[in-house]
């Protein structure tokens, strides 16, 4: 399951300030700005197919803690649905931290490392019972209203039956005035355990700028796993900087 990052009264005196990350599943270089903070609750995201699907409804927290550096926490509590009806439980706590080592404004260009754990707090089976990593790269090119980036990276997925995999992904935004920002994506995954099959998946999504320091996220679209088989991926989350 990804979950993806990026809302504050920088946003709106900056309008172009942490453009990408959520709603997409490929993520970007840009840090929160130093000192103020990023939270997406309530976060819902799904992927699955038919009446099969699993998700997370909770919280990402993003702070600023120095000039390019973020910190992340993820706070979800998981569920699924099958044909004998819904499923809650907690989920694994997310941690990670952005490091960006590259910025050339003049250029438009910025790089960074992002840096993942998760931990096995989830209960009732909707975790993966061990201590996961994410190991990216992100990159990105502005040029006037428009922004591609994207990258991706190794991911150490231990436990009985599991592999490690890798992931990699590419974003195409554009910003329509001060508030709307549109974007298509790309994404595709290895497989995730033994015998398993990569996918891919594709999507689009949308921010929204709401009256003071919030904003309106979603995100959705396609997944297609290598051998014919097909399901979906959505995300939704109201945003809040300061």
């Amino acid at each position: 399951m990804t979950a993806r990052r990026a809302l504050a009264f920088a946003a709106l005196l900056w309008p172009n300030a942490a453009q990408a990350g959520p709603p997409f599943l490929t993520d970007d270089p840009e840090p929160t700005d130093t000192g103020h903070w990023e939270i997406y609750a309530p976060l819902f995201e799904a992927d699955g197919s038919g009446q099969e699907f699993e998700g997370a409804l909770g919280a990402e927290i993003n702070y600023g803690a120095a000039e390019g550096v973020q910190v992340t926490i993820g706070l979800p509590a998981a569920y699924r649905h099958d044909a004998r009806g819904w499923h809650w439980g907690a989920g694994d706590l997310e941690a990670s931290v952005k490091y960006r080592f590259y910025l050339n404004e003049r250029a438009g260009l910025q790089i960074a490392i992002f840096p993942g754990v998760t931990l096995p707090t989830a209960r009732h089976g909707f975790g993966a019972g061990h201590v996961t990593a994410l190991l990216p790269v992100w990159a990105q090119k502005d040029f006037g209203p428009w922004s591609v980036f994207g990258g991706g990276g190794y991911a150490i997925n231990p436990g009985a039956g599991n592999r490690n995999y890798g992931t990699a992904g590419v974003a195409l935004t554009r910003r329509f005035g001060e508030r709307l920002l549109l974007g298509i994506e790309a994404d595709r995954q290895g497989p995730d355990v033994v015998g398993g099959r990569a996918s891919t998946s594709l999507g689009a999504g949308m921010i929204y700028d709401l009256p003071g320091p919030f904003r309106l996220l979603a995100s959705g679209g396609p997944t297609f796993e290598d051998g014919g088989a097909h399901g979906f991926h959505s995300f939704v989350a109201l945003g809040l900087d300061f």
